[in-house]
Parts: C-alpha cells; structure tokens; sequence
C-alpha cells in the first residue's frame, strides 16, 4: 500500500487555521434570513404607482424607487408620540447603509399621513431640523389615502392634548392630533411588498438628537425610556435591509 507524504506537523496546523477563518468569514458574511413573524408578516404582493409629491413640490410614485430596496415609512412632521424616535432610528440606518457602501442600493422613504398640514414647504422644514436626507412625501388627501389604504395604514385625527404642543414651525399651539399606526414597510426591487411591521421604534440607548427630542411631548419621552409593547430596533431593520440585500450589514459600534 502507498503512504502519502504528510505535510509537517507545523504546516498541518497552518492549514487547519486558515480553514477555520475561511469558515469563519464566510459564515458571519452570510445574508440573514427573513425577519421572523413575531416582528411582522411576510408578503410578495406588487405595489401599485402610487402617487406623492416630494419636498420640492414635485410630482413624483413609488414606482420612481424601483431597482431599490426601499424603506417606507408613515409618519407626520408633528409628530410628538413616536416619529421623532423613528427619524432617529433612521438616521442611524442611514449612516450604517453609507459605511457599508450600499446606500445606492436602498431608498428610504417617509411619507406623511397628514396632507392637510404637511406641505412641501413643512417637510423641507423637518429636514432641515432634523438632519433627515432622504425622500419625504405628501400629497392630496386621495392621494394619501390611497397609500393608506393598500399598506393598511390606521389613520384618524384626535382632538389635540391638553395643554396642546406647540408647533416647532409656527410657534403657535397645536389644534389637533393624527392618530396612526407606526411601524415600516419594506418594498424589494421589483416593486413588490415583502415585510410590514406596525411595531415602534426602540432608540439605541435612548440617544436621539436634541432637534428630535424637542418635539417630544410626556408620552414620547416614555416610549423613548421605556417603550412598551412590541418594537423595532436598528439591528433587526438592517437585517431584514441584509435579507433582500443579499448581504449580511453590521450595525455601526
């Protein structure tokens, strides 16, 4: 019977090493898989051209995003409860997508659920305070409703708190509230809905930028500290962005 030769013993480990990192990298470089049910419903359902208009007052549909993995959020500039704590999430997914070189790659997207208010003029204004750099949207009331109704969007407007906020634009007391449900949709690159969340945002260790804490009333501030019921955090976000992506997306530290 022939004996092969045997590298060294020095060598043998050197090559068991090398198998090991390689194994190593190539399972932490692995694209995660869907987001599990208890964060949202799984979908494969087409998403019609629904129409908006952006800050800059044009016309613009859902469809201008195709060829992207897009983040759709509903949310209103005035806001107190839960979307200055989802600008601030945002803010960091933003950021994280930038150092992984894959920014070109996703859209984020807010779009408002209060038309009547929500100007183009008032969601350059939002961006500008809050640093947010990506498409915000209105539109006419049937325009928004359409978008409401195929995402399943719970809208209605509620009497304004007592003492009512202030409006960060204007200066002037708020006269009324938009109740709605939170949460994101994300939207592959054939234009095709795969993952709704209605879940709130959980904000990294409750750090969110003073222009958006300052839009906090009482009830914020506690779903800021102590956010009840179920929730979304930037991790689980980035892995459902990994998911249709391909790729595998690390939080930045």
């Amino acid at each position: 019977m022939l004996l092969r030769p045997q590298p060294p013993r020095r060598a043998r480990a050197v090559l068991a090493l090398v198998a090991v990192t390689v194994a190593t990298v190539a399972c932490a470089a692995a694209p995660p898989g869907p987001p599990p049910p208890s964060l949202g419903v799984l979908q494969d359902r087409p998403v019609p051209a629904l129409s908006f208009v952006d800050a800059a007052g044009r016309a613009t549909t859902l469809a201008a995003f195709r060829g992207k993995v897009l983040v759709l959020v509903p949310f209103l500039t005035l806001c107190q409860e839960v979307c200055p704590l989802t600008t601030a999430n945002l803010l960091v997914v933003e950021r994280t997508l930038q150092a992984d070189h894959v920014a070109g790659k996703v859209a984020i997207v807010e779009y408002s659920v209060d038309p009547g208010r929500d100007t183009p003029a008032r969601l350059a204004a939002y961006a500008r305070r809050t640093g947010a750099t990506w498409p915000l949207l209105t539109g006419s009331a049937a325009q928004v409703a359409a978008a409401d109704q195929f995402f399943y969007v719970y809208v209605q407007r509620v009497p304004e708190g007592t003492p009512p906020g202030i409006d960060w634009m204007t200066g002037k007391p708020l006269t009324y509230d938009v109740n709605h449900s939170d949460g994101f949709f994300l939207i592959d690159r054939r234009g095709h809905e795969r993952f709704a969340t209605e879940a709130t945002p959980s904000v990294p260790g409750h750090r969110i930028p003073a222009a958006l804490r300052s839009m906090l009333d009482a009830q914020g501030l506690q779903n800021l500290y102590a956010p009840n019921g179920q929730t979304w955090t930037v991790p689980q976000l980035l892995d459902a962005l990994g998911w249709l992506l391909g790729r595998h997306l690390a939080p930045l530290g």
